[in-house]
């Protein structure tokens, strides 16, 4: 799909001719989001609900740790607000990653398909297991992984052999693809699940930061064998710090649980353990905030697209950039407002970042590419083009809930 898909649907071709302005982009920031008193932070959490009441409860309860009833009533909420039939909280998302790609049969020495452009808990998830990233380019219509690339690198590089998709040119297995919803944009799941089943390579997907999106018209993380959610305290909703594990499988869905807590079979009493597991439970502290925080998703959601609105609306005027809106067929929850300087301007991009910060706005660029970093600069790769150009351009705007949209 066409960069133009970035952009607004408003033509640009009356504003194509005016000069770019750092101060114009500030200018039209303010009109959507108002004048910020002291930092307008990137993403703050809201607490507006019953969080003080269930943290009391908790408290006096005395289960603060991983064992309570708001861990039960945390992961039965998920899987009404998600669809999903199975959900297991965990301590983080990374956590909640790196037992999916366990889950999943990720071994030591094989490879796992990632974009580039991600944070970075993706990929240490991936070496988490010993395994080693193999990156591939992004879209421009999503952020996120991009089928049509995915599809080119795997037929030019991928033997299928009697131990499933094996990369010829390093002999490792290709244990799993992981793409990622950027900011909360939905990648195509379609397109991307397809090539996974013709490779016979197991889909892993990474929805950190898109909690409530949908992708026709279901909830992203709910169609998964396996995905998982971060709550950390910059996510739409967050429990402080925690992620969860979905999935559809049944089986996959009690491995989850057992792996996650430590691997310790149910007695009453006896301690007794039956496999390598991981520390990795919620505590019942953590869960009680969560819970709180889900009773209000909707109304958080629709607070973020309301900016996001006000932001499109704004930065149609404004020439040199395009604002990052949702892909067709698809609702995301605008976790992180994104725009994109024309690649003529990408060299002002930091000039912009430190205009808008001194202005208050807590802008931010995109994260460095996963390849750019010293641990994985030589994990295999195809052309990351489209990813290089993101970097390069990409601005993520002030996107917390509780930023009342202007210019309405």
């Amino acid at each position: 799909m066409s960069e133009a898909r970035v952009g607004t649907t408003a033509t640009r071709s009356d504003i194509s001719t005016r000069t770019f302005d750092p101060k114009a982009v500030v200018d039209a920031v303010r009109r959507a989001a108002g004048t910020p008193k002291g930092i307008l932070g990137l993403h703050e959490p809201v607490f507006a609900g019953n969080e003080v009441a269930y943290l009391e409860e908790c408290i006096k309860s005395t289960f603060v740790s991983s064992v309570g009833p708001f861990v039960d009533r945390f992961e039965r909420m998920l899987e009404e607000a998600t669809g999903a039939k199975r959900a297991v909280a965990v301590v983080n998302g990374t956590a909640a990653l790196h037992a999916c790609f366990r889950l999943a049969g990720v071994e030591p020495g094989d490879e796992v398909i990632s974009p580039a452009l991600t944070f970075i808990a993706t990929t240490n998830a991936i070496a988490y297991c010993g395994a080693v990233p193999h990156f591939v380019d992004s879209s421009f219509a999503t952020l996120g992984m991009d089928p049509r690339a995915l599809a080119a690198r795997l037929e030019r590089i991928v033997e299928r052999t009697p131990k499933g998709a094996v990369n010829r040119e390093t002999g490792r297995r290709i244990a799993a693809i992981s793409p990622m919803h950027t900011f909360g944009h939905p990648v195509e799941l379609d397109e991307i699940a397809a090539i996974a089943r013709d490779w016979g390579i197991a889909l892993v997907e990474d929805a950190a930061e898109s909690l409530g999106s949908t992708y026709k018209g279901h909830a992203v993380g709910s169609q998964a064998r396996l995905a998982a959610l971060s709550f950390n305290g910059n996510k739409i909703v967050t429990t402080g710090g925690g992620g969860a594990i979905l999935t559809n499988d049944e089986e996959l869905g009690r491995r989850a649980k057992h792996l996650t807590t430590t691997a310790k079979l149910p007695h009453k009493w006896a301690f007794v353990h039956d496999e390598i597991g991981f520390n990795y439970r919620l505590p019942n502290l953590n869960a009680a905030l969560g819970c709180a925080q889900l009773e209000q998703l909707e109304g958080f959601l629709a607070s973020k697209r309301r900016l996001a609105a006000a932001y499109e609306r704004v930065f149609a005027e404004v020439p040199g950039v395009c604002f990052s809106r949702e892909p067709e067929g698809t609702t995301s929850n605008y976790w992180l407002n994104a725009i994109l300087l024309d690649e003529a301007h990408a060299g002002r991009r930091d000039d912009l970042l430190t205009a808008l910060n001194e202005a208050g706005f807590g802008a931010r660029p995109a994260w460095t590419l996963m390849h750019r970093l010293p641990m994985f600069s030589d994990s295999p790769r195809g052309d990351l083009a489209t990813a290089e150009s993101i970097e390069r351009r990409l601005i993520n705007l002030p996107s917390s809930a509780s930023i009342r949209a202007r210019d309405e």
